[in-house]
Order: C-alpha cells, then structure tokens, then sequence
C-alpha cells in the first residue's frame, strides 16, 4: 500500500502542477497578477514567496489552485493592481487563462508520448495471417495462414492495424489483396462479409470482416523527430475522442458508470504500473493526463468548462453573468461534484471489497 501511496502523490502531483502550471503561465503572459500557487490543499507544508507570488505545497495532495488578482468578480481591488486583475481583462484573455490548465494536461500527453516513441519507437502487428476462420470471404477466396497481406486496393500495408483499419473504412467494398506466399506474390479478390460483433465499449455491433486472425508477433518501428510527432497528437487525440465517447455512453446508459474510478482506484493502478518499469508508468500518467484535461472541460461550474461557459453567455449576449446567478450555478457545480466524488469513492471502495 505505500508503494501505491507514494505512486499516487508522484501522478497525482505532475498531473496537478501542469494544469496549474498552465493557467499560471498564461496568466502572466496575460498580465495578470497571482498571488497564490499552490500544490494541494489544505495547510501550507511549505511556501515560499518570489516577487508577488507565493508558492506552496499544502497537505492534501488531491488537486491545487492558482489565486489570481481580482479572480472574483466584484471583489475590492487596490486601484494600482486594477492593471493586473484577471476580471478586468478581455474575454479572449480570460478564456485563454482557463483554457491552458486543461490545454496542458493535453501537451502533457504529445510530450510523453513524444518521448517515448523516440526512445522505444511504437510496436505493430506484423500482417501475417495466423488462422483463417470457417465459413468467411477469406477461406472462400483461398487466403492461408502464413500469407503475408503486402497490400490492399493499391494501398501499401505495413501491420495487422492497416488491415483492419483499411476494411472497416471501406464499408464493404471489394478488396483487391496481395500477399507473399513462398516467396511469390498472389493476387486475390474479396468482398468483406457484414457479421455480428463488439466494439471497444463491449456492445453488440455488426461489422466487415474477411475472417482472418493475425499470428500475434509484432515488430518494432523506430519513428523520426517529425513522424514521433506526428504519431503523438494522433494518439492524443484518439484518446480524447475514446474518453469523450465513453463519458457520453456512461450518460447514456449505453455502459456502466461503475467502470468510473477515484483515488483509490487510481493509487492501485499508479501501483502497479510503477512496478512493472517507469515506461509503463509514465504512459500511465499520460492517459490520466488527458482524463483530467477533458473532466475539467466538463461545462460545470467550479470547474474550468463551467467558467468558459460563463464566457460563452457573456460573449452571445454582451455582459457578464450576474453574481447571483454565478453563486448558485456554482453551488449547484459544487454539489453535482461532490456527488460524482462519493459515487466514485463508493465504486472504489466495493472494488477493494469484492478483490478487484
């Protein structure tokens, strides 16, 4: 268990300091004034002050905050900070300000993926086909186990991935493949069968297949500066997408909300995959990364999206949310989270009884 605890403070902190560090700095490229950065909350562990701003880290590792200049609106300010307070400064100026915390959990992502397609390079599926399934376009169209697919409709095929991706765009369409077999080449054509499936959220789906399973093997493919770049948005991107996804079939009811986890969860996984090396840790903090980026996207008040959505009614109709009505969007923000907080403390806590 202090294994995991100190896993935790570890994610939890990185996570923490580059979402704040993002509003922070965008702040000052701002002009605005901060008085207060702090890891944490609660009392202060240890603070320190340079020039305006004091630096802290406070005993309750589960978040932190940045207090800027005239951040509540209506609030005294000295006439000579009216220059450096965030409530006087423009709507595009404040929404960038609390669009950069969540912004860099999502550069937190590019970065650590970046690193590690340069230091390890990515590992694919080889597109080697390791068994052809019964009664399926494949085995009718005479494809074997051991065929390499070199290429489908003229496009060059590099993993097992590009075979799937490559099918299930193509809506059915005829395929013209070639593959390697005892050192020859072979042209055969098929057209992919419509079967019954499941996708990555588990539900029942039909999809084209042409009833083939790869072998397994994989093989790794070292990427330069530009496509390690490139292949890092890419999948920051396909995990935003997924989360949002899953959040919005979680609302649904299409999958279950018990799949949601809290710190406890989360210290149990930071666990683990501290164990298992510090590759497997650090990706880790990157997919926990673009959770909380989007979670704080969420058009809740108290949250960074329920503040942008402020600005949205500002921007449409030209004035700025009454105070009253703030105070009671953030109280009703304030008690939506606090219930999301016991549900998933309740999840987690089950977990730990039933073993997993």
């Amino acid at each position: 268990m202090g294994h995991s605890a100190i896993a935790f403070i570890i994610v939890i902190g990185v996570l923490v300091f580059i979402h704040e560090f993002g509003h922070f700095i965008a702040a000052r490229l701002c002009g605005v004034g901060v008085d207060v950065f702090s890891l944490g909350f609660g009392p202060k562990i240890f603070k320190k002050k340079y020039g305006r701003t004091q630096y802290c880290l406070s005993a309750i590792p589960l978040g932190g905050y940045v207090k800027m200049v005239g951040e509540e609106p209506g609030t005294a300010i000295d006439p000579e900070d009216i220059k450096l307070s965030f409530t006087h400064k423009s709507l595009l100026q404040r929404s960038i300000i609390v669009a950069a915390g969540p912004l860099f959990n999502f550069f937190l992502t590019i970065f650590i993926f970046y690193v590690l397609y340069q230091f390890s390079g990515i590992y694919l599926a080889k597109p080697v086909v390791g068994k052809v399934m019964e009664d399926t376009p494949a085995l009718t169209a005479g494809i074997k186990p051991g065929d390499v697919i070199k290429e489908i409709n003229q496009n060059k095929i590099e993993s097992f991935e590009d075979i799937a991706r490559i099918i299930g765009e193509g809506n059915g369409e005829q395929l013209d493949i070639i593959v390697e077999r005892d050192t020859g080449l072979k042209g055969i054509v098929l057209s992919p069968a419509l079967r019954p499936g499941k996708n990555l959220f588990g539900e029942e789906i039909e999809k084209y297949v042409i009833g083939i399973v790869g072998t397994g093997e994989s093989f790794n493919k070292t990427l330069n500066p530009f496509q390690a770049m490139w292949r890092s948005v890419k999948d920051t991107y396909g995990l935003v997408k997924l989360t949002v996804l899953s959040v919005g079939k979680m609302l649904s009811g299409s999958i279950s909300a018990n799949n949601l986890g809290g710190p406890l969860m989360i210290a149990q996984i930071a666990g683990e995959q501290a164990k298992e090396g510090i590759m497997n840790f650090v990706w880790f903090i990157a997919l926990l990364s673009v959770n909380l980026g989007i979670i704080n996207l969420f058009p809740i008040p108290v949250l960074d999206g329920g503040h942008l959505l402020f600005f949205g009614i500002e921007a449409v109709t030209g004035k700025a949310v009454s105070d009253k009505l703030r105070e009671k969007l953030i109280q009703f923000g304030a008690a939506v989270l606090v219930a999301l907080m016991v549900f998933v403390f309740y999840n987690d806590i089950l977990r730990m009884f039933n073993g997993g």
